[in-house]
This record gives C-alpha cells, sequence and structure tokens, in this order.
C-alpha cells in the first residue's frame, strides 16, 4: 500500500488518498478514476510528500492518533444514534424522496437519511434541495 497527498487543481482541496501500488495509482489516473470530493473534478494530481520517519516518540504518536480516531469513531455513532431515532430511513430511495418532499408530493413528519450516488447529490444541490453528506460506520454487531 502507498499513500498519496493529492490536489485538486480546480479548487485546490489537498487529500490523501491510499494505491495498491504506485502502478495502481497511475492506471486510475489514466482512466479518469481519480476526482476532488468537494467539486467533482477529474484535475487531480499527485504533491510532493516527506517521508515519515520514526523517531523515539513514535509510539506516543500512534496512540494518541489511535484515541483521536476512537473520539471520532464514537462522536459518528453518536450522531448516527441521533439520525436513526429522529430521522426516517428511506434507503436507496433518498433522492427520490428528497425531491417528494422538495415538491411537496409528499408531507414527511420526519426529515429523511438514506444512500445517493456522488451524482444524485449533486443533481439534487443543483436544484435547490439542501443535503448533507454524513459519515457512517456500519455496526459490525449486526
Amino acid at each position: 500500500m502507498i499513500k498519496y497527498r493529492l490536489k485538486c487543481k480546480k479548487c485546490s482541496l489537498l487529500f490523501d488518498s491510499w494505491f495498491a501500488s504506485s502502478l495502481e495509482y497511475e492506471k486510475l489516473r489514466k482512466k479518469n478514476y481519480l476526482n476532488c470530493h468537494r467539486c467533482g473534478s477529474l484535475k487531480v494530481e499527485k504533491t510532493l510528500m516527506a517521508p515519515k520517519f520514526l523517531n523515539k516518540n513514535w509510539s506516543k504518536d500512534i496512540n494518541i492518533k489511535d484515541h483521536k480516531y476512537k473520539k471520532i469513531n464514537e462522536k459518528i455513532k453518536e450522531y448516527q444514534k441521533f439520525i436513526k431515532k429522529n430521522f426516517e430511513y428511506v434507503g436507496e430511495n433518498f433522492a427520490y424522496e428528497a425531491r417528494s418532499i422538495h415538491y411537496k408530493s409528499k408531507k414527511k413528519d420526519k426529515g429523511i437519511y438514506g444512500t445517493a450516488s456522488r451524482k444524485e447529490i449533486k443533481d439534487l444541490k443543483e436544484e435547490g434541495i439542501e443535503t448533507e453528506i454524513i459519515p457512517w460506520i456500519e455496526d459490525k454487531n449486526n
């Protein structure tokens, strides 16, 4: 596995992404499979990265990162619990249901949540329908 720092040439967003190898990165880039998750642009390129060397504090750094990730996961799970309690799950029909509510052909007592593709989300936003993307952690116990 290799991690690259990528930069969107359109909106200048910097983000990291993992690839199976440098060849895999090149293959995906040539097929235009890499895109910016903020603006959707296909103009994404690698940036210069400095290697990280281990020092005497490396195990302390790892523990701090693990703790931060645990706190983030706990917060996401809190949000999920709130959403499940207060919103109606519509599954793969999210875009259809959102349009139905927006154009007033359906009345809902609760907000909705579900899944939609990036294109569906983009189309909804272009129609003036407010949506938010929320990270979702699947419960491993089910």
